[in-house]
């Protein structure tokens, strides 16, 4: 069985990503991982503290070079959406070189690409969301999905500043306010746009709910993984995003769940 090797770049306050992302890829049958993170000091949700934490990103990829990993993921969204149209992209450019400077081959992906590339791999256009950040930050994040082709028909925002309590936000709350989007024009819900809010355990009950396809920028970032490993996707009770490549839609017509009303 292959090993993967794994590098995180996490805000310091983030409890989350590191125990559903091994989670998730816990679950594949033919491959192992292992995960190695560094952390950004960032406590609360805001523009100043995003970007002074965007600032430690050098220091954190030295770090995760010395241990030599596959692929890099910058697990936080909010700070690259909130950067700039298309910040991903420079973002991972950027990084990249960096690695190739000090002799690393480790792919490179974010938060914000892996969710842009997730939603494109389910082939469809119209989405809804739910964010925990405040409205202005929320705005953003619809904004840059918008600016990368997509119809955001409706979304929420939590308006939960504190980085670490956003972690402790509960899983009925996150699905009361799904219950509250319009999905009616919606092809697939993002129900947590946020690597610090936990969504794991919601993703494969509100796809039975709602009828469309359910992701987070967890299971886009466990997905974005495997693809940049060049290892199949295949991984159960995470939602149709990370079921058998052979059984998602190729196309951008309407997704719906088969059997769901």
């Amino acid at each position: 069985m292959s090993q993967t090797r794994i590098g995180l770049v996490v805000p310091s306050s983030n409890t989350t990503v590191e125990t559903e992302m091994p989670a998730i890829l816990g679950r594949h049958e033919s491959a192992e991982f292992t995960f190695h993170a560094s952390r950004m000091r960032m406590a609360k949700v805001s523009p100043a503290q995003l970007a002074a934490m965007n600032a430690q990103r050098e220091r954190c990829i030295i770090e995760l070079g010395d241990a030599r990993p596959d692929v890099i993921l910058y697990a936080c969204l909010v700070a690259i959406m909130a950067s700039g149209i298309g910040e991903h992209r420079r973002v991972e450019s950027l990084v990249a070189e960096q690695l190739a400077t000090g002799g690393s081959s480790a792919v490179v992906r974010s938060s914000a690409g892996a969710l842009v590339e997730a939603i494109n791999a389910l082939g469809v256009k119209r989405i809804a969301l739910v964010t925990p950040y405040m409205r202005p930050l929320a705005e953003q994040v619809v904004g840059y999905l918008e600016a990368e082709g997509f119809e955001v028909v409706d979304w929420r925002a939590l308006e939960v500043e504190d980085n670490y309590e956003v972690g402790r936000i509960p899983g009925e709350r996150v699905l009361d306010a799904a219950r509250s989007l319009d999905l009616s024009k919606a092809n697939a819900l993002i129900i947590s746009a946020c690597v610090q809010m936990p969504s794991l355990d919601l993703v494969d009950a509100a796809e039975q709910e709602f009828g469309i396809p359910v992701l987070s920028a967890a299971t886009a970032g466990a997905y974005s993984i495997l693809r940049s490993a060049g290892l199949p996707v295949d991984i159960p009770g995470a939602g149709s995003l990370l079921r058998a490549d052979s059984t998602r839609p190729e196309s951008n017509s309407p997704t719906t769940i088969e059997g769901a009303i």
